[in-house]
């Protein structure tokens, strides 16, 4: 009996410790990792970037699901497509609480999440497309394809696809619903009711709580890196302003003194920190980048290439004016049908104004500037005069006065003939045909400057 005795006691001691051997080798629970961010302005390629932004940071931190904490009006067809294709393509949960409204635009990116949750008095729906003036539908073809993809995301959610398609078509009636004329839009009750609303929760921590059931947890919200806060910072209007001023005016100073100095140094910087922040958002699109640089090189062809100013200094101006406007909006090609009133409005004023003030400042200054100390450190601003032996000719002054013929066609520049030698030159700004007599009125550069003889 000692030996059994002996044998019991041995063996639940073993048992014992191998039980608590392995309760060691168990992970420790970890708190769930609940990563939050908002969606609280219009839909456009700022917020599209944002959401990119913040969906590649909680999956960077390894969080374990994702909550959107929504209250907008929507915005444009696009930029909800992409980030509901993100949102559809998540390899984690993703919910949303609407706080406030979820229309248009907002109401497909919250279909497409995995459950919604809704604020008292919050609404979801009203999603027509409508034109950037923010009244008007627009046309059929913009809402055929939000019906499809309200259709589509309702379908992938479990969702009735028919509910989430007349909240576009107002010609959709759907008994004990909606009548026909009217788009959906449910409240709080009638999400819930309609399966469009998981349930309502007051807080983000009721939510997470109460209604998904996670009682050990971390939130971790999106923080903009100081990267974002600086491109945030060159969006504003006045900075964008500020810039362009900068453009224009380094531009005509470096004109000015030629060679490559401070003024162009401080106007191709000022055209980095202008289009860089609306590239990356999203707003300024190659070809508007490509449209500026157009206009700045026809502007030099009209400068430096051919005498005086006609159609490319005015084609090269319109150019630079639209480069800069389009890079500020968000519009697709020249379709401006959702590029808000007060947007395309904002961005006219600001690149106008910007513009007038740069030909007030380089007016007002440029009689002063050769004066300041601190400029001759860094410009030519010294005076060549003819009487000193300086000359900006690699023609004689005996030509002046000289007859000769136009040897091609001076539309305004062109070859003229004196006597047997051939010559560049270029008429006042009228054009002269080939074989006109012509006489020499001064020399200018490494042209003679000529006007047409009558008779």
């Amino acid at each position: 009996m000692k030996y059994i005795g002996f044998i019991c006691v041995f063996f639940g001691l073993f048992t014992g410790l191998d039980a608590q051997a392995q309760n060691d080798s168990l992970p420790l629970s970890q708190k769930q990792k609940v990563y939050t961010f908002l969606i609280d302005d219009n839909i456009d390629p700022r917020m599209n970037r944002r959401v990119r932004l913040a969906l590649e940071d909680a999956k960077s931190k390894e969080a374990d699901l994702i909550i959107i904490e929504m209250d907008t009006y929507g915005g444009a067809v696009n930029d909800a497509d992409d980030i509901r294709t993100m949102i559809l393509e998540l390899d984690r949960p993703i919910h949303v609480w609407i706080n406030k409204d979820a229309a248009s635009a907002g109401a497909l990116i919250s279909v497409a999440c995995d459950s919604i949750y809704m604020a008292p008095g919050a609404s979801i729906g009203a999603a027509t497309v409508v034109m950037g003036g923010g009244g008007d539908a627009a046309p059929d073809k913009y809402q055929s394809y939000m019906r499809s993809m309200m259709r589509s995301t309702a379908e992938a959610k479990g969702r009735d696809p028919k509910i989430a398609e007349a909240m576009v078509d107002q010609n959709l009636e759907i008994e004990g619903i909606t009548e026909k004329g009217s788009v959906i839009t449910f409240s709080v009750s009638e999400a819930i009711a309609n399966g469009f609303s998981e349930g309502q929760a007051n807080s983000m921590k009721e939510l997470v709580e109460e209604k998904l059931g996670i009682s050990d947890y971390e939130i971790i919200a999106y923080d903009a890196s100081g990267v974002e806060d600086v491109i945030a910072f060159f969006l504003n209007p006045v900075v964008s302003g500020f810039l362009i001023l900068i453009i224009f005016a380094g531009i005509y100073f470096e004109i000015q003194t030629p060679g490559v100095g401070f003024p162009i140094a401080a106007s191709i910087t000022a055209i980095i920190l202008y289009f860089i922040p609306y590239y990356l958002t999203g707003l300024a699109s190659n070809w508007e980048i490509a449209v500026f640089i157009l206009g700045v090189v026809l502007l030099l062809v009209e400068l430096f290439v051919i005498p005086g100013f006609g159609i490319f200094g005015i084609l090269g101006i319109i150019c630079i004016l639209v480069g800069l406007t389009l890079g500020m909006l968000p519009n697709d090609a020249f379709d401006f049908t959702f590029v808000p009133t007060g947007e395309l409005f904002g961005a006219l004023l600001t690149v106008l104004l910007a513009a007038l003030a740069a030909m007030g400042l380089i007016f007002y200054m440029a009689p002063k500037v050769n004066k300041w100390r601190a400029f001759s450190s860094i410009a030519l601003a010294g005076t060549q005069n003819r009487d000193e032996g300086y000359t900006s000719t690699l023609y004689a002054s005996d030509l002046i006065g000289q007859e000769g013929i136009t040897h091609t066609r001076l539309m305004p520049s062109g070859k003229i003939l004196i006597g047997d030698e051939i010559y560049d030159a270029y008429s006042r700004g009228e054009f002269i045909d080939k074989g006109e007599k012509i006489k020499v009125i001064s020399t200018e550069g490494t042209s003679l400057r000529v006007r047409k003889l009558e008779g």
